[in-house]
């Protein structure tokens, strides 16, 4: 299988890896050239970075791994090269503008995809590079979901068909874990942590029932798995940029989960879903 991953930042780059290793030949679609490099991991001869979108056409499974306050644009850079391959969103997070999730950002702005899929679940990426055991949901249509299982073999994969409960999962553990990052250096104690974590995460499921998503979901996976994983460690950029914010520095790379919280609170908004602890907690962390 040819696997064209698109964005090599450390998820995209992670990915390749574990595509590679599985026996696909890879191209690396990076703008400028550019991929993360992990400490110790030789990038293998079946894995090769481009900056020609156009080398994309061939490639019979997409991937694509930017972050979503780029997704929109970057598909419209490359949407010219697509040739009807199934899609797999790898991305986590939803428009801070519209509240729009990636998939459905995917059918407005690439109308004739109709096999596409969302991976999401409980991976540090540089876990991920060194070849760590780790697993995800991946929800989508049977061809989707047939080409992700070919694509990532190297991955222990949970079928799904709730596309948008399962990118509700990754939106709402980017916002719950930059709240739980803020809230272990903002509040008083840990009684006051959790009780603001639970209710986070109450008012991000009830926005999921409310945009029909099942609610097992929250419980797999892309839900309860990932919420452990990004909430509790520092070695998430959400809670370790939510932490930063608290003490008055600025946050470190890229961190989804600012613009998850904005996304998420306009999708409540859109729905009539109140959602106080959520508003509040963007109020705190003055974005």
């Amino acid at each position: 299988m040819k696997v064209g991953v698109i964005g090599a930042g450390a998820w995209g780059t992670a990915l390749g890896l574990v595509s590679a290793r599985g026996g696909a030949d890879v191209l690396l679609w990076s703008y400028d050239g550019e991929y993360k490099h992990f400490d110790g991991v030789v990038m293998p001869d079946n894995l090769r970075v481009t900056t020609d979108a156009a080398e994309l056409r061939n490639m019979d499974v997409w991937l694509i791994v930017t972050p979503s306050a780029y997704f929109r644009g970057t598909l419209r850079n490359i949407r010219d090269f697509y040739n009807g391959q199934p899609v797999i969103i790898c991305t986590k997070g939803a428009e801070s503008s519209t509240g729009q999730f990636m998939s459905e950002i995917l059918q407005s702005e690439l109308p004739e995809c109709v096999d596409f899929g969302v991976l999401s679940g409980p991976q540090f990426a540089g876990e991920v590079a060194q070849g760590v055991p780790t697993g995800s949901n991946i929800a989508g249509t049977d061809t989707a979901i047939e080409a992700a299982h070919i694509a990532l073999n190297k991955l222990y994969l949970v079928d799904s068909h709730d596309v948008i409960g399962t990118e509700l999962c990754g939106v709402g553990k980017n916002a719950t874990s930059l709240i739980s990052g803020y809230n272990s250096v903002a509040v008083s104690g840990e009684n006051e942590r959790a009780l603001l974590f639970t209710r986070a995460w109450d008012e991000i499921v009830a926005i999921g029932v409310a945009s029909g998503a099942e609610t097992e979901t929250f419980l797999g996976l892309c839900g309860l798995g990932d919420l452990f994983l990004s909430a509790t460690s520092p070695t998430s950029r959400n809670f370790s940029g939510g932490a930063a914010i608290a003490r008055g520095e600025a946050p470190q790379g890229t961190v989804e989960g600012i613009y998850a919280l904005c996304g998420l609170i306009e999708r409540a908004n859109v729905l009539g879903i109140d959602v106080p602890v959520l508003k509040e907690m963007k109020t705190k962390l003055k974005i």
